[in-house]
Order: structure tokens, then sequence, then C-alpha cells
């Protein structure tokens, strides 16, 4: 059964905490992963490049110069795509670059990128993830304690305000809870500091 470590928030190793063989111990789909990354990060844009075509650009009608006998290509309108000023060929409309995947795949490419990072022991567990103040300097302590020296994805059980104020200004650290998790955003951190009620939610929800 995979195991990750535990720790207080003094920084303080308190053990191990045993993960879910359904949830942290399968053998990681690298398809399904790589096709829930793509969905991901299609879903994220904005669709909204443009530009006009030679049907849409300004200009005047009158050829530039007779047809023959100026020793330059023949032209018949300055709108052109080959001109500077001219429409663009196949230019680039809005559109919308969203699609879905079904339930089973993101169920299965999440379960993949966490167990992904059991095996690659790149999960630490926190006894009682919370702070009683809003303190950037104290929280980047506590991440420096557990063993953060990069992008971190930390999870709680809900929507903790002390912990996400403490930790928003943190170069690298992002901030989610246990119902709102990705396959992208578990792959996109090197750590994960996982509170012990949010591992549980994660178990309860997908094993």
């Amino acid at each position: 059964m995979p195991t990750a470590k535990m720790f207080n928030m003094a920084g303080d190793n308190v053990g191990e905490c045993q993960l879910s063989e359904a949830v942290f111990g399968i053998e990681p789909n690298e398809v399904v992963l790589h096709a829930s990354v793509k969905n991901y990060l299609a879903n994220q844009r904005q669709g909204t490049q443009s530009a006009l075509t030679k049907g849409e650009v300004s200009y005047t009608t009158k050829k530039p110069w007779r047809q023959k006998g100026t020793g330059r290509a023949r032209a018949g309108y300055a709108g052109s795509p080959v001109w500077t000023h001219g429409g663009v060929a196949f230019a680039p409309k809005p559109r919308d670059y969203r699609y879905s995947l079904n339930k089973k795949v993101r169920r299965v490419a999440l379960k993949s990128a966490l167990s992904a990072k059991a095996i690659a022991g790149e999960i630490i567990v926190i006894d009682d993830l919370k702070m009683n103040a809003p303190k950037t300097k104290d929280f980047a302590s506590f991440l420096a304690k557990v063993g953060s020296t990069g992008k971190t994805l930390v999870i709680t059980e809900g929507v903790n305000e002390t912990v996400y104020k403490s930790a928003r200004n943190i170069p690298g650290i992002e901030i989610t809870t246990s119902t709102i998790i990705s396959p992208y955003t578990v792959l996109n951190n090197k750590l994960l500091v996982v509170d012990k009620a949010a591992l549980q939610t994660i178990e309860e929800v997908f094993a």
C-alpha cells in the first residue's frame, strides 16, 4: 500500500500516512494523462484571435497599374494578401476550443496523476493544515521545513481563507481544494502538500 510522510504545522515529521490503493496505487495511464492535459489546456484558450480577410479590409477598387508594359507583376486590387496592409489569407477568426472528456476518462486521469506523485514520493500529508492568522512569512517557513523547494500544490479540505492569504504571494505556490483538483495541476507542480481531511475526502470521492 502506498504511503506518504506526515508532518504537523511545526514542520516536524510525525510518521507516515497510508494512502488508498484505489486512488494512489494504480498504474499511471500515460495515454489518458496526455488526453486530460491536452483537454485542460484547450479549454483554457480564449479563442479571441481575429484578422481581416481580403473581403474585410478597406481599399480602393481601382487597378493599381495597367496590366502590361510596366515590367511589374500583374495586380488587380490593393487588398491582396501579398500586399502590405492587404487582407490575410485564411485569416484566424474567433472560435471555441473547448471539448469534453467522459467522466470515466477524467477519473482515471486524476488517479493516474495522483499515483504517479505517490510513486515518486512527492506527496506530503499535513496532520492539521491551518493558520491562526494570514502570515506569509510563517507559511513560507512551514513549506521550507516540509521540503518544498519548487512549484507546490497545497490542497485544503475547503476554502481556507487564512491559508490562502498566507500562501497567495509566495512564488510557485498554488492553492486548491479537495473537490477542485485536476490532473494538470497535479502534474504541473513538483510537490503536493495535502491536508489530512482533504486526503480523506479525495479517497472517499474517487475510490
